[in-house]
């Protein structure tokens, strides 16, 4: 028996295969403002949130998150219960599952760590996963291509796919099983680095070929009940973004992509890096077959820039008063990315002074990766009690968040950081959620 969220993704798929233009969003992000936010997005759209981990962000090592899967999915069910939301209404999920987390090691042991993966999110209650093994790993390719045989990629997503469905038939009192995307956008995930030509759109003889290895591997496993659980794949649909700049998605250059999907009566299309799209081009790409798509840094860009904001809230409230240290959060922020430069030195290079503007400000958003960081929490916390410490001023509101102040008069939210929080980064949420046109959930 399916769950209400995993009907409900169904629901969505059988609509686009009846010509009707719907869609939902998937919120790849382990932070806690934007979940919430996302939570009150789908309360008001009465709908399901959908809300995924990519290997990277979450695995049985930790992640750069710091949580394993069962972690992950009790955080999600422990913020739903402080936002009053149904746990029945999350249908969690698993974004480039595979052996990329460890590209760097042998494709033997890369893949034993993507097994033990991809069986974790299952038992943990993942109940849609993306399975990604297209990346070459270490002693994969001399010829250092980008991606591996198309053959190779399918028979490893058949065997992450053979480890999920064994830790599926392990849960006792289990439901219906898993659903299953095939297929990969190949750009690094969270966005391109550096100045590059629009990325391509994917050949349909390619997508052909991939569904086609893909199901042929999964027969020759044995995984035919899998396969009639594979909904989605995923491809590129020729935009993206990068530290400065936003590759619009053109649906004039899918064409053929277009016209690939409306004729299939099986899959649609996941879109990964929808990222900071125009709220016409999100509804166009649903109307275009991209039933699923994603967003992760755009939600974490509009947290940054509303914690930005409240420190500068925060400075001009309290600077200069005795008795009261401030937050500091820049600064925090920016010794933290100096003492460990991994997560952005291959996309901000260049003089200091502008790597130091595109550490913080930029779409890439590298910042995501610090806010767990224990000085960095800290330093949120601080900030959060000074503010409600006092009531703050409407002028300053206005000022530093001019749509939240609106919100605050129109009395849709409180003056309280919190809420200007949620709503800045609701302002993201709302364009998916006009672009979707969520279904009516069943009572």
């Amino acid at each position: 028996m399916s769950s209400p969220a995993t009907a409900y993704l169904r629901e969505v798929i059988k609509a686009q295969k009846n010509g009707r233009a719907v869609g939902i969003m998937s919120v790849c992000s382990a932070n806690r403002f934007v979940i919430e936010a996302a939570m009150h997005q789908a309360k008001t759209d009465d709908t399901v949130l959908l809300v995924e981990s990519t290997a990277n962000q979450v695995n049985q090592f930790g992640g750069y998150a710091g949580m394993t899967p069962k972690e992950f999915a009790a955080f999600v069910r422990e913020i739903a219960r402080t936002m009053n939301f149904q746990e029945d209404r999350i249908l969690l999920g698993g974004d480039h599952i595979g052996p990329g987390p460890w590209q760097s090691q042998p494709a033997k042991t890369a893949m034993e760590h993507a097994l033990t993966l991809v069986g974790e999110c299952v038992e943990a209650g993942y109940k849609k996963i993306h399975l990604d093994a297209s990346m070459p790993c270490a002693d994969d390719n001399p010829a250092d291509e980008p991606h591996l045989p198309v053959e190779a990629a399918a028979r490893r997503t058949a065997h992450l796919c053979r480890a999920a469905e064994k830790a599926f038939a392990g849960i006792s009192g289990r439901s219906a099983g898993p659903l299953y995307v095939i297929g990969t956008d190949v750009p690094i995930p969270g966005g391109a680095y550096g100045k590059q030509p629009a990325p391509w759109v994917s050949r349909t003889f390619d997508v052909t070929r991939t569904i086609a290895e893909t199901k042929k591997s999964f027969i020759h496993y044995g995984l035919e009940s899998a396969w009639r659980r594979t909904v989605a794949v995923v491809v590129q649909p020729g935009m993206d973004f990068g530290p400065e700049a936003v590759v619009a998605y053109d649906r004039k250059r899918v064409q053929k992509l277009v016209s690939q999907i409306k004729s299939d009566n099986k899959f649609v299309f996941e879109a990964h890096a929808t990222d900071y799209q125009s709220s016409s081009a999100l509804r166009e790409m649903v109307e275009d077959g991209f039933a699923i798509l994603k967003v992760g840094p755009a939600l974490t860009f509009a947290f940054r820039e509303a914690l930005t904001a409240l420190s500068m809230i925060e400075a001009e409230i309290f600077a200069g008063r005795r008795g009261v240290r401030l937050s500091n959060l820049r600064d925090v922020l920016e010794n933290e990315m100096q003492k460990d430069p991994a997560p952005w030195i291959k996309y901000h290079r260049g003089e200091d002074a502008d790597s130091f503007i595109a550490r913080y400000y930029s779409f890439s958003d590298r910042v995501r990766y610090y806010w767990p960081r224990p000085k960095v929490e800290a330093s949120i916390q601080k900030l959060m009690a000074n503010l409600v410490s006092r009531k703050l001023p409407l002028p300053l509101i206005s000022q530093y968040l001019p749509n939240q102040y609106e919100a605050v008069r129109e009395k849709r939210i409180r003056p309280i950081p919190e809420e200007l929080i949620r709503n800045k980064i609701m302002e993201v949420t709302d364009r998916y959620s006009a672009a979707c046109r969520s279904l009516t959930l069943e009572r």
